[in-house]
């Protein structure tokens, strides 16, 4: 009997400690190299990015809205509470699923519809990371 048809596996790419005016356009440009056709998920690996400005988070939209074109679901891992707060309080979390580990956002289904992460995964919405409760409780 033949194996079902598997997805193929999630690009990964790792961004770098910090994403600002200087580095985001080309931290752009290697982020969409990876948005093809074909592609089905992307990981932007953030676990050692400790500050993103908001010329980070323009380009994640515009990375998130290449994805869209492709068909390719464009995945966050962001470990850091620093990180994740200037995301989450521009409602990116709403537009893209971020999980506070690498492993989470490789573990997760592809999500259908709007691109929320499942609860059962660690995504990073009010109360349900350590990032999150670690926010919240100053460490």
């Amino acid at each position: 009997m033949a194996d079902p048809p598997h997805a193929p596996p999630p690009v990964v790419i790792a961004l770098p400690t910090e994403i600002d005016m200087a580095n985001a356009g080309r931290v752009g440009d290697e982020l969409g190299s990876v948005l093809a056709p074909g592609v089905r998920t992307v990981i932007a690996d953030m676990t050692a990015t400790t500050f993103c400005d908001s010329s980070g988070i323009s380009m994640l939209v515009r990375a998130r809205n290449h994805a869209a074109a492709t068909g390719t679901q464009l995945r966050l891992a962001v470990p850091c509470a620093a990180v994740l707060r200037a995301l989450t309080l521009v409602n990116l979390d709403a537009l893209l699923p971020i999980y506070p580990t690498l492993r989470q956002a490789l573990a997760a289904t592809p999500a259908p519809g709007p691109h929320h992460a499942p609860a059962d995964h660690g995504p990073a919405t009010p109360g349900d990371t350590p990032s999150r409760q670690a926010d919240r409780t100053g460490d």
